[in-house]
């Protein structure tokens, strides 16, 4: 028998701080969920899975719009038609969502109990599936102990929404170790909620599935479900399953030996073309580029991101058209000379450079300095609010890193200028 083990689907999740970004892919991010999704359904229909195990996280929180929950039995009818049954485990944004209290699904989709954990048997096939669905969101006990016994003679599925143990990136909810798990007797443990794909081997086969499609610069690489081929000796193959649409990428990009804006963008360009070379042809790269090295170019970078993105943007159009998208453009690089090449000019360049250490410690300095940017931050757009690191610093009044950032960069931009 064949089976799909999905997770993390979060239907129409909607999107975040795309609109500082008036180039960005919107459409395709707005449906990129669905369409991983209606990409595992065609995969299920044309490998004729026997089940397929859906371990949380399906919608996403509190989102209302039923057109979400329509889409979703529109996509369980195309299973039913083929004779495909679905399991269903909610998880903590479930237990947000309206839709998961409300909507009516297809007969061929059964859901696992919130109250208590609950035993689904395919006794053709000879599968046992355990799973126990999240009620509320702070679901902070370990709900695997009340999993039952393993059923004599099956295979035996347990379909839980974990952090599990050293998942600190996730919330905690649902607790356990992998010893437990693997202390309970089951063949296979489907997992949900970390958005990273993990595979475990032991006396069980624990396996967190990842996300079905990534959603920004944090769920990078590719995508999708896991496809588990058993017969009555147990597991024979567990097969990765991709089925994104869109992949986030996070490009850092050395530039030590660059001498100028140019050498950079030359720089980026190469490294770009290989994204789009090694790439699926069919399938577009969102891009993050860090720009990062000890370079002379340092100070022909100096309060240029957005001149740089614009530089890259163009760059990746001509490269990969439809094909590449650049989320951003970071620049994390430091100046070549460590100041004492300016010092030695002994004329007003180094005298500011002083001026510059000297502010470091200059509280008067500093507090004017933090009246004059308040002005600014405060009448900045939402989206800046959030994402520029410092404005946390400004309204603190602890600008003492921010000065000794600027001071490098400004010297090094003065000194390429003149």
């Amino acid at each position: 028998m064949k089976f799909i083990h999905t997770a993390d689907i979060h239907l129409d999740s909607p999107l975040t701080g795309l609109s500082a970004y008036a180039d960005a892919p919107v459409e395709m991010l707005r449906t990129a969920t669905r369409d991983a999704f209606t990409n595992l359904i065609t995969e299920a229909i044309e490998q004729q899975v026997d089940f397929m195990v859906i371990a949380g996280d399906l919608y996403d929180g509190t989102w209302k719009d039923h057109n979400t929950g329509i889409y979703f039995c529109k996509e369980m009818g195309r299973l039913k038609k083929a004779g495909i049954p679905v399991f269903v485990l909610f998880g903590n944004h479930d237990a947000e969502s309206e839709m998961t209290k409300k909507l009516q699904l297809p007969d061929n989709v059964f859901t696992f109990d919130t109250r208590k954990p609950s035993t689904f048997r395919l006794e053709q096939l000879k599968v046992a599936l355990h799973g126990r669905s999240f009620k509320e969101k702070e679901t902070l006990e370990n709900l695997v102990t009340g999993y039952p016994a393993p059923v004599p003679g099956m295979f035996n599925i347990g379909v839980l929404h974990t952090a599990l143990e050293g998942n600190s990136a996730h919330a905690t909810y649902a607790p356990c170790s992998l010893d437990e798990l693997h202390a309970k007797g089951y063949h296979y443990w489907a997992l949900g909620h970390v958005h990273e794909h993990q595979i475990w081997e032991g006396a069980s086969t624990v396996v967190f599935p990842g996300n079905l499609q990534g959603r920004h610069i944090r769920e990078t690489g590719p995508r999708g479900a896991i496809i588990v081929t058993a017969d009555e000796h147990g597991i024979q193959d567990i097969e990765r399953l991709f089925v994104d649409v869109l992949r986030w990428t996070s490009l850092e990009v050395n530039v030590t030996g660059c001498n100028s804006l140019s050498d950079v963008v030359g720089a980026i360009g190469k490294e770009l073309e290989g994204i789009v070379e090694n790439s699926p042809s069919t399938i577009p790269t969102a891009v993050r580029v860090t720009v990062t090295g000890k370079t002379p170019a340092h100070g022909d970078l100096f309060g240029l991101e957005s001149q740089l993105r614009a530089e890259v943007l163009a760059l990746a159009v001509a490269i990969g058209a439809e094909r590449l998208w650049i989320e951003k453009v970071k620049v994390s690089t430091s100046a070549a000379d460590d100041g004492e090449a300016v010092r030695a000019r002994a004329d007003a360049l180094s005298d500011l450079q002083d001026l510059l250490e000297a502010a470091e410690t200059d509280q008067g300095f500093l507090k004017s300095l933090q009246e004059d940017l308040l002005g600014l931050i405060n009448k900045a757009p939402l989206e800046l609010q959030t994402t520029v690191p410092y404005f946390k610093a400004i309204r603190s009044g602890d600008l003492v890193d921010l000065v000794r950032e600027v001071r490098p960069g400004l010297v090094s931009h003065l000194a390429k200028v003149e």
